[in-house]
């Protein structure tokens, strides 16, 4: 995710969740309402009040998008059934460097969280 409407937006009106130490805001829509093909979009955080310096922040985010990477298929075929697109955004909250393994298996629950949500009405049109 890049546009800062779209962030804005998912940070304003979208769900969120936590496995420890992620946590998830996330957004469903219906595919016919979006120009675009239905997909998958997100992005990745990791806060600076713990790791001050930037390559930790960086190190973080590229494990997270790694493990993320290598998992999502499964999560994009679903939406593609559904006719559904994703947006969300991942937010690193633990205090401590976390290894590739650790990574992978927390985002496997998450994209399994996600694929397990309900079918539900995209009411914020109003």
């Amino acid at each position: 995710m890049k546009s800062r409407k779209q962030i804005e937006h998912l940070f304003s009106k979208g769900k969120s969740f936590s496995v420890s130490p992620y946590r998830i805001v996330y957004s469903f829509e219906n595919a016919v309402d979006l120009p675009h093909e239905p997909g998958l979009k997100c992005g990745f955080t990791v806060s600076s009040r713990f790791f001050k310096k930037a390559t930790d922040r960086n190190r973080i985010k590229r494990i997270t998008r790694e493990a993320y990477r290598v998992q999502k298929n499964i999560l994009e075929d679903k939406l593609l059934l559904r006719q559904k697109a994703l947006n969300m955004f991942i937010l690193y909250t633990g205090k401590e460097l976390p290894d590739f393994a650790m990574a992978k298996e927390k985002l496997g629950l998450i994209l399994n969280k996600l694929m397990q949500q309900p079918d539900e009405k995209n009411t914020s049109a109003a």
